[in-house]
């Protein structure tokens, strides 16, 4: 007699069905599990026997056989533990195969039988809502998985609670969703003294989601005008609240089963890993780029990161999307993230102070930068210098406006942009508009015209910048609440896309 469970498996933020076949025959007891497994499901066996011997069961004197279906996927992770106890318990009529058979199951078995949380909650129970399954998962990943709401969520201790539910003896209320957050950062603009021009081009940056390339000398507030950026972008929506959330379940980051609103800011060191950054590693985990998916990726002394490493930037901040090629499968993960990068102009950061600079200027400038492909800094739509802030500066009492003003008008801007995007698929923002659509959103006026014209003849745009600085054009248009694009907004766009520091 053969019953089945189900489970899934991971492939990036997929969660695949995967059928869990159990099979109880005569012959020399044995206990078998195939189906491509890794490590760590071929060890279910001793702790799904440990746990059920917990629970006063021992298994049966016959060859029992677990069929991981379909057999070609790779099965990775200890969350097959609780799915291979059901089905089991299900070919030993302990509990019934019909109810087995309408469930999702997922959480790692303890020795004695309590339920361990696991990663992905979140995308397990849309696979359930999807095949019209119940979920069965540790306590702790409840509140995740009742965040997709069609399905029901049975959230448990231990493997005899479980087994109490499905026969009835003591069923267990549905799980509740985790309370949404969003949390206040408690930094604000006003705390940068200085750096005018620089707030300015973080207010277009985060209307539009366009990246940003910061360059000056240390100390000029690079890291701190980064670090307020979260506090100028509008909360998730819905949407993305669930697509980041997805992300950041597989990467085990989701505490309590809260989704936060908030858009996440990702902030690696440069001596991280190419795996670290785009992703990989064992499992093909998300990496930073993925993790910052609809927020934002702050990259410290840009230069400094491996050239491979940047040089693989490239394509995800085209596509939205990154491919972790393995040797047996294509993991593909969404990464549409705002890239906010600060470098120094040289290696000893005083380029352009004549007092302080090395002898090698200004041709440790040009080698320092040069470590950043002309490809790469043609996908930055606004480059900036960043000067050292003044004594005056310092001693203003005030340091401008504070985020919460700044971010009215971006959610203001965003809001324009939604309503202009509603029945355009995978667009949201200007900074994703292409093509055709690029051309009619932002069509300047005719003196915007002559002013892009002349530019682009002057300074050599490629064709990738020219579409760049119309998406600039057409932020800097939505704030000022002008529906054309006209020569004052292009000529701001302009200013930010060929700064003597970056150009």
């Amino acid at each position: 007699m053969s019953v089945r469970a189900h489970t899934v498996a991971f492939e990036g933020v997929e969660a695949r069905p995967v059928e869990v076949q159990c099979a109880l025959s005569a012959g020399m007891p044995s206990f078998a599990i195939v189906g491509l497994p890794d490590k760590a499901v071929s060890e279910a066996r001793e702790r799904v026997r440990a746990a059920l011997l917990a629970l006063g069961l021992a298994l049966p004197a016959k060859r029992i056989v677990v069929n991981l279906a379909p057999a070609d996927m790779p099965k990775e992770g200890s969350h097959f533990d609780l799915p291979i106890a059901l089905a089991l318990l299900a070919a030993l009529a302990i509990v019934p195969p019909d109810l087995v058979e309408e469930t999702v199951a997922l959480g790692e078995l303890s020795l004695d039988g309590t339920l361990i949380p696991v990663i992905g909650a979140l995308p397990a129970a849309l696979t359930a809502a999807e095949s019209d399954r119940r979920l069965i998962c540790p306590r702790d990943c409840g509140p995740e998985a009742a965040w997709v709401g069609a399905t029901q969520v049975i959230a448990a201790d231990t493997l005899q609670a479980v087994l109490r539910h499905l026969t009835g003896e003591r069923p267990i209320a549905p799980a509740r969703p985790g309370e949404a957050t969003t949390p206040a950062s408690g930094r604000d603009m006003r705390d940068v003294k200085g750096q005018d021009r620089a707030k300015r081009a973080f207010e277009i940056a985060a209307a539009g989601r366009h990246h940003i390339l910061m360059v000056g000398p240390p100390g000029a507030g690079k890291s701190m005008l980064a670090a307020r950026l979260p506090g100028l972008l509008p909360p998730l929506t819905p949407v993305e609240a669930l697509e980041t959330s997805m992300i950041h379940s597989l990467a085990g980051l989701i505490d309590a089963g809260g989704l936060s609103m908030t858009a996440p800011f990702q902030e690696p060191h440069h001596t991280a890993s190419m795996a670290a950054i785009v992703g990989g590693g064992r499992g093909a985990k998300p990496g930073q780029i993925s993790l910052a998916h609809n927020g934002v990726l702050f990259m410290d002394e840009f230069p400094e990161f491996p050239r491979g490493v940047l040089e693989t930037l490239r394509q995800p901040i085209e596509t939205g999307q990154v491919v972790v090629a393995r040797a047996n499968a294509h993991v593909r993960y969404p990464c549409r993230f705002m890239l906010v990068a600060a470098a120094n102009p040289c290696r000893c950061g005083h380029l352009f102070d004549a007092a302080r600079a090395c002898g090698r200027a200004p041709n440790c400038g040009d080698d320092y930068m040069g470590r950043i492909s002309g490809p790469l800094l043609d996908r930055f739509d606004l480059r900036l210098e960043v000067p050292a802030v003044t004594l005056d500066d310092l001693d203003r009492a005030e340091g401008g406006e504070s985020s919460a003003r700044i971010a009215e008008r971006v959610a203001a801007a965003r809001a324009v942009q939604a309503r202009r995007f509603d029945a355009v698929p995978d667009v949201r923002v200007n900074a994703e508009a292409e093509g055709a659509l690029l051309e009619d959103i932002a069509a300047p006026d005719a003196e915007g015209r002559a002013l892009l014209t002349q530019a682009a003849a002057r300074y050599g745009l490629t064709a990738r910048g020219y579409h760049r600085v119309l998406r600039v054009a057409r932020t800097i248009a939505d704030l000022a609440g002008s529906e054309t694009v006209r020569r004052p907004h292009l000529a701001e766009a302009l200013a930010y896309r060929l700064p003597a520091a970056a150009g």
